[in-house]
């Protein structure tokens, strides 16, 4: 298995699906959905075997692959995972799969070329978490605004064209800096290359520029307070697999580029401004948070949610300590899961009434028994309940922060009491109120969506009985992150 380009097969293997699809007559709709799903599954199938083969001992890349591409501008088809990234190629061909079935009935306009859009989201998606060639790694990443642009734009709410144009403007302004830094670095070094780049001294001005241009750029990904307005927006108009995508991948890229790039290359501007980011986390948790309390729109809540949890992990990662690092790539996963299977839960109500109100719910505990019992177990994953893979994520971010400073850790951890209010709150608003007749003679969970929802509720419990399977992954790695910075050790 060492032996195949493993990087390659999973981050191209989704053009198979592609091509099929480009010459599968439009009325086929079944046949454009099963190789669809074949695709992302067999693609998924794949990074299994990569995680599988994955040696968590050595905390230096592995699986890579290296040959020329650009040469006329010394920038190279330069592939490799270490014990961060690893564990995200697995989490985004799995939401592929999960968002080619929670799309089975939803969608009906344009399916082909939604399902286009989809594969070849996953293959930006993969594509930003394995390059290490700067000038590769953009491309992906400004690649990835492509077929999301069109998945809100084309098949979302009635504002879906305000909200595309301006998760697009966000996203694409912020990148023009990583842009300009990656030109500049590559003036003054000659090279596009990660490890080659790593420990390079530039001057304190030159370094502090650097690492606020990328930062600009992973902040409105994340998105970090004040630049989040896009999320909640994008969100509520996108369609449900382009909001399980939104929460499960795309806004993890700002806090993998922050702990790929900004602390490893820029370790002093990055203790520089590391109280800053703190102090912007912080406002991010207590102010989504509160704003979560005056939603009535449920995917707008979770929207708003989601920047809280958000501003958790970068608490975690500005910690700058191995507890709070592993903590917070943890929640990372925790969320993409979590979130992404909240996202599915609104989804299959909003397909029986067609109604994101929280008002026009009530009693669904009652009427839809099961469906209530799967959304308790991922809001009470959301709050952190303990045994939930919530707790240990935001447990180990808190104790991080607590080994920097007291206040800061003592103030994000009112999030978790205020994530508690909203979401219970949301959970007695809509399913143990008195019924609505809205919600009577609802047809039950359909296959597709079962199947959906199911592997959530296996990762929920999996991880949070069991988060040494996925923090083993990371140790090293993290070490060796933060073994450049002056004072943090590696032991």
């Amino acid at each position: 298995m060492s032996s195949l380009p493993l990087l390659s097969l999973i981050l191209w293997f989704p053009l198979v699906g592609i091509l099929s699809i480009l010459f599968t007559p439009r009325n086929r709709e079944n046949l454009i959905k099963t190789i669809a799903l074949v695709t992302a599954i067999v693609d998924f199938l794949f990074s299994l075997c990569l995680l599988l083969n994955f040696d968590f001992q050595n905390s230096g890349f592995q699986f890579v692959e290296k040959s020329e591409w650009l040469s006329i501008i010394n920038s190279s088809y330069y592939l490799g995972v270490d014990g961060v990234s690893i564990l995200f190629i697995p989490l985004s061909t799995l939401v592929t799969v999960l968002c080619v079935l929670i799309s089975w009935d939803s969608i009906t306009e344009k399916v082909k070329e939604f399902y286009l859009a989809l594969l070849f989201t996953n293959i930006a998606m993969i594509g930003v978490f394995v390059s290490l060639d700067l000038l590769l790694f953009y491309i992906f990443w400004e690649a990835l605004l492509i077929p999301m642009y069109l998945i809100i734009g084309i098949w979302g709410g009635p504002r879906r064209i305000y909200s595309t144009i301006k998760f697009f403007l966000y996203t694409f302004f912020g990148s023009i800096f990583m842009l300009v830094a990656i030109i500049y670095i590559f003036l003054q070094y000659g090279t596009f290359e990660y490890t080659a780049l790593l420990g390079k001294n530039y001057p304190t001005h030159i370094e502090r520029f650097l690492f606020l241009a990328f930062l600009i750029a992973f902040a409105v990904k994340v998105p970090m307070w004040p630049v989040h307005t896009w999320l909640p927006d994008a969100h509520t108009e996108a369609p449900t697999a382009g909001s399980v995508i939104l929460a499960g991948i795309l806004i993890k890229l700002g806090g993998y580029g922050m702990i790929r790039f900004l602390l490893p290359l820029f370790p002093n501007a990055t203790l520089y401004f590391a109280n800053l980011i703190l102090i912007l986390s912080v406002i991010a948790i207590i102010y989504a948070g509160l704003a979560c309390l005056w939603q009535s729109d449920l995917k707008r809540l979770i929207a708003y949610s989601s920047v809280s949890h958000m501003g958790f992990i970068t608490l975690g990662i500005f910690s700058l300590n191995p507890i709070g690092l592993k903590g917070a790539i943890l929640q990372m996963i925790n969320h993409g899961i979590v979130t992404g299977a909240l996202f599915m839960c609104v989804g299959v109500i909003y397909d029986r009434t067609h109604s994101r109100a929280i008002s026009h719910y009530g009693g669904l505990a009652t009427t839809f028994p099961f469906y209530a019992g799967l959304f308790m177990i991922f809001t009470l994953a959301s709050i952190g309940l303990p045994g939930t893979n919530g707790f240990v994520g935001e447990f180990l971010i808190l104790q991080g922060v607590f080994l920097r400073d007291k206040l800061f850790s003592a103030l994000g951890a009112t999030g978790v009491i205020i994530g508690a209010c909203y979401m219970l709150w949301l959970y007695q608003r809509v399913f143990f109120e008195k019924p609505s007749p809205n919600v009577f003679n609802l047809p039950p969970l359909k296959w597709n969506e079962l199947i959906a929802l199911l592997p959530m509720v296996i990762l929920v419990f999996l991880i949070g009985l069991y988060p040494s399977l996925l923090l083993d992954f990371m140790k090293g790695s993290v070490f060796m992150i933060l073994n450049h910075f002056m004072n943090i050790g590696g032991s």
